[in-house]
């Protein structure tokens, strides 16, 4: 495999591979492992497709772009504030659950307990802010690294602890929290934001693009379900944070998931008040960087949020919207588009009511239930 394209899987698989994966066993384990692994084939099915028919639309336009720049484009200015709130709630909740998590996480990796949560946050969020600035170059080398020692720590992981899986504990079913995994889980398989940088790391090399998407799309989908077989047939309680009950060394399974997809999401966000909204470079590195700070030390201070809470809601709401947009521009961008996309894929209203119906079903659901 050529290193332009596994740069960009490793970009994809990285940046959706964040902090919803560590939430997902727990989520899961309030219905059912049966439920759960329903939410994670489907949605991960039919958010391929999401991302396969954004990517077309990115390679029928010209010029770089994010979600708010296509939206003005092929649909308008109120859909481009749309996709800006889209955006802006889904990545900054996003930004913020890491911060969160990494606290929580590295915490209890040197104290074994999660008292100093607003610390590592900070000391965590300082290295990050340098990086953001760097950009894509150190996006490219981090991403790479970060996908092999993840795929190890999951494989070690199910080594370790696949012997002890209880079928007992597979098998149990709660009807009345059927939807409650429905946010996180669609939280963890977006990662829609980033197919963009994915297009400019493949540069000279974008006719591998599909093929990119497709490989970033899928292997999240087969280790969220090993994942979570393995630690909900192995322990009877769950934390909100799944590593947090694996034992220290596999703590660096989380800490490194969410370093590689908070790092993603930062330079996405970045990008976006450079290219969408004709921002400096030091102006959208600045509020890339200092307002999901600003929220983590006034959720941490107020006790606000938890981190499966701001998981769901950026699912939910952030994710609903961008995914909805991306449908009609998929339309729009086969009429409008002014260039040759590398590949195009076929217009089938079953696959968008489908995603619709996902859509709304879970969304109004989780918030009924």
């Amino acid at each position: 495999m050529d290193k332009k394209l596994f740069a960009a899987i490793a970009t994809l698989t990285g940046t959706i591979m964040g902090a919803g994966f560590l939430g997902i066993p727990y989520v899961v384990s309030k219905s059912g492992f049966a439920i759960g692994a329903g939410y994670i084939l489907i949605i991960g099915i039919l958010m391929l497709f999401v991302r396969l028919y954004f990517g077309e639309v990115i390679l029928r336009t010209k010029g770089i772009h994010h979600l708010t720049g296509y939206a003005k484009m092929y649909l308008g200015k109120t859909w481009q504030w749309l996709m800006f709130f889209s955006m802006f709630f889904g990545i900054y909740s996003a930004l913020l659950a890491y911060l969160i998590g990494e606290g929580q996480s590295l915490s209890f990796l040197f104290f074994g307990h999660i008292n100093y949560t607003l610390l590592f946050g900070i000391l965590f969020w300082l290295s990050l802010a340098f990086l953001t600035y760097e950009g894509l170059r150190a996006l490219r080398k981090c991403e790479s690294i970060a996908l092999i020692i993840i795929i190890f720590l999951v494989l070690l992981i199910s080594v370790i602890y696949g012997p002890n899986v209880s079928l007992e504990n597979l098998n149990y079913i709660n009807y009345q929290n059927f939807f409650v995994p429905f946010g996180v889980i669609l939280f963890s398989l977006l990662g829609l934001s980033v197919i963009t940088e994915m297009k400019r790391e493949m540069k000279g090399d974008i006719r591998k693009f599909k093929k990119a998407i497709f490989y970033g799309s899928i292997i999240p989908v087969v280790f969220y379900l090993i994942f979570v077989f393995v630690v909900l047939g192995s322990f009877t309680k769950v934390p909100e944070i799944a590593t947090l009950a694996l034992g220290k060394i596999f703590v660096l399974l989380g800490v490194l998931t969410m370093f590689t997809a908070f790092f993603a999401l930062s330079i996405v966000i970045r990008d976006m008040y450079r290219f969408d909204f004709g921002l400096s470079k030091r102006k959208s590195w600045f509020l890339s960087s200092f307002i999901p700070l600003i929220l983590f030390l006034v959720i941490q201070y107020f006790n606000l949020a938890t981190f499966t809470q701001i998981l769901g809601a950026a699912g939910i709401i952030g994710g609903g919207i961008a995914i909805l947009g991306i449908l009609i521009m998929f339309e729009k961008a086969k009429i409008l588009g002014k260039r040759q996309p590398e590949y195009s894929m076929p217009q089938s209203w079953l696959i968008i009511v489908l995603i619709i119906l996902m859509y709304f079903i879970g969304a109004i659901s989780s918030f009924l239930f």
